[in-house]
């Protein structure tokens, strides 16, 4: 299967509409993120901090490139969600919760909240 392939099934299994299907979650405590139908699904190309770090490489933050995100125009759009102060003009989004992140990032130009759909649990 090609990487197109698995994009576009996991779009068809977490994308109607053009929104969020289901009820979004945090992977590690279950808390919800976001309600069905309440982000918007977009493509986009943004290195995230991997949610994960490896403590063998010191003093140098690892990156992974995200390309599946729900769109979040209002901040209050969300059920439960944690902001870090502000680096390279935006903010990484956290479970509220637990902590567990980045889920995605704030952008601070447009005030436009992202979810990697990669990050997070979909039920």
């Amino acid at each position: 299967m090609s990487d197109a392939d698995i994009k576009d099934a996991v779009e068809n299994e977490y994308v109607e509409d053009g929104s969020n299907k289901l009820l979004v979650k945090c992977k590690f405590c279950g808390s919800k993120i976001l309600e069905r139908k309440s982000g918007k699904f977009v493509r986009k190309e943004i290195d995230l901090p991997l949610m994960e770090q490896d403590k063998r490489v010191e003093a140098k933050v690892q990156y992974e490139k995200i390309y599946q995100f729900f769109f979040v125009e209002n901040m209050y759009t969300f059920e439960n969600i944690g902001f870090t102060h502000t680096i390279d003009n935006c903010k990484y989004l956290s479970c509220a919760d637990c902590d567990a992140g980045p889920v995605g990032y704030y952008d601070m130009d447009t005030k436009h909240s992202y979810v990697a759909l990669s990050r997070v649990k979909h039920e």
